[in-house]
């Protein structure tokens, strides 16, 4: 039998394509010759599997898909119905026992394959097309991020802000770029463009290149100079929302630095403009970047007071029910963090919404969100059993309690609700405490 020659439904129309044909059509992204053609001169120095792991997938011709697994096929053969696939695939559906096309589920009077050369030569050419071009083009940005930085170095002024405006979006976009940034010491000279008279044009460009940048220890004990960490502040406090966002994501980044000292954060200023910015439920992305630097700054005893002083505790109470499931478990671990103070506890018991908030989202979440809610139930109702006991059972706090002693989970986690079961008990008789651990309405 000839070797099978591949059927292609181009456009609709079935018609039979070699490598030549294919490339006219259109096939390998249009036109012979050109770069088409010094992708099949260098072909023997490209490895196709490295191309197709490097490259996006989303544009593949179907037919160089394999039926099987779905993606592009390294080593096609062609079984005697003219259907191919990917060898180890069809190897492999033979080895389960399978004699028949998987395609089209006819039997197979012939379980020999053949190597598709033509199907494959196609896919290479493709490839290495496509991987030509990409190379090129991370080429460009870099050469491009590169004259950038030179130019950093002599302008000022607005062509100091296009500058920095046109090095951001390519950072943002080719991750290349950030390597050659590094590399050619793009790092130092940002950063040294932050200071106390930094406009916030340019510092708003600056902190948003760095904040997509690997930076090493140096550099983060540079940025944390007073002056640099006062602009970021000011920044987060005045900025776009996107500044913000930055300003907050570098602070956090720098606080990873083991040198870090709490006092950075124990601005006034900083404290209020990153609430502002967890409240602000228009941005989703503010919130989560703000409950994540908050987190952080909690994980410092020596600011804790300072955050419950500026009223963070009523706030994100109040933020509670709207949150997402990531932004949920931010926020629960800061109150958990917070109830360890006498201050946070007292905060917590005086604000009306604590004890159903909390409530709500045992066993809702996850088994993280249940062990902080029930930390800091046990803290607020120890301050004021009779009070706060009585109310977190009106809320339906008993029926919670059992099916967490009830469920899979952490043994300590039931420890501490049979604990707290047994405090909220205190208040009640036998049997009207019974009444209370029914499952009601609460719990739905």
């Amino acid at each position: 039998m000839p070797m099978f020659q591949p059927m292609f439904d181009v456009g609709g129309g079935g018609h039979v394509l070699d490598l030549e044909t294919a490339v006219k059509d259109g096939v390998l992204g249009g036109g012979g010759g050109g770069i088409c053609g010094v992708a099949v001169a260098v072909a023997e120095k490209l490895d196709l599997k490295k191309m197709i792991d490097e490259l996006d997938l989303s544009d593949v011709p179907s037919v160089f898909i394999c039926p099987i697994s779905l993606e592009p096929m390294q080593d096609p053969v062609t079984l005697c119905t003219g259907q191919t696939y990917e060898r180890s695939n069809i190897l492999k559906w033979f080895s389960m026992g399978h004699f028949t096309c998987p395609t089209t589920m006819q039997e197979l009077w012939d379980d020999s394959v053949t190597p598709n050369k033509t199907l494959y030569h196609l896919i290479y050419s493709w490839f290495s097309q496509k991987y030509l071009l990409m190379k090129k083009r991370s080429e460009d940005v870099q050469g491009r991020a590169s004259e950038l930085l030179e130019t950093l170095k002599k302008v000022k002024g607005q062509s100091r802000v296009q500058a920095l405006k046109e090095l951001q979006q390519v950072v943002s976009t080719h991750a290349s770029v950030k390597k050659t940034v590094v590399d050619e010491g793009g790092v130092a000279l940002i950063s040294s463009l932050l200071g106390p008279f930094t406009s916030h044009a340019v510092g708003s460009e600056a902190i948003g290149i760095l904040v997509n940048l690997n930076l090493d220890s140096e550099s983060k004990t540079n940025l944390m100079q007073p002056a640099k960490i006062s602009l970021m502040v000011d920044m987060l406090n005045e900025g776009s929302v996107e500044t913000k966002i930055n300003c907050t994501r570098l602070i956090e980044m720098l606080m990873d630095e083991k040198d870090f000292r709490s006092e950075i954060v124990s601005s006034l200023s900083l404290l209020v403009g990153l609430l502002r910015l967890v409240k602000d439920k228009r941005y989703p992305n503010g919130i989560s970047a703000g409950l994540s630097l908050l987190k952080t700054i909690c994980s410092h005893k020596q600011v804790r007071n300072l955050v419950v002083n500026i009223g963070a505790v009523p706030q994100l109470v109040e933020l509670l029910p709207d949150l997402n499931p990531d932004c949920l478990e931010s926020a629960l671990f800061i109150l958990d963090v917070l109830s360890t103070l006498p201050e946070g506890r007292s905060a917590m018991k005086d604000c009306p919404h604590t004890i159903p908030n909390v409530v709500r989202l045992l066993m809702r979440v996850s088994e993280n969100c249940t062990q902080y809610a029930l930390s800091i139930l046990w803290a607020v109702c120890k301050l004021a059993p009779e009070e706060c006991a009585s109310l977190a059972v009106e809320a339906g706090l008993a029926a919670k309690l059992l099916l967490v002693i009830q469920s899979g989970c952490n043994p300590v986690l039931k420890q501490r609700s049979a604990e707290l079961l047994k405090l909220c008990s205190l208040n009640y008789t036998a049997t009207i405490f019974i009444s209370k651990c029914k499952l009601t309405r609460t719990i739905q």
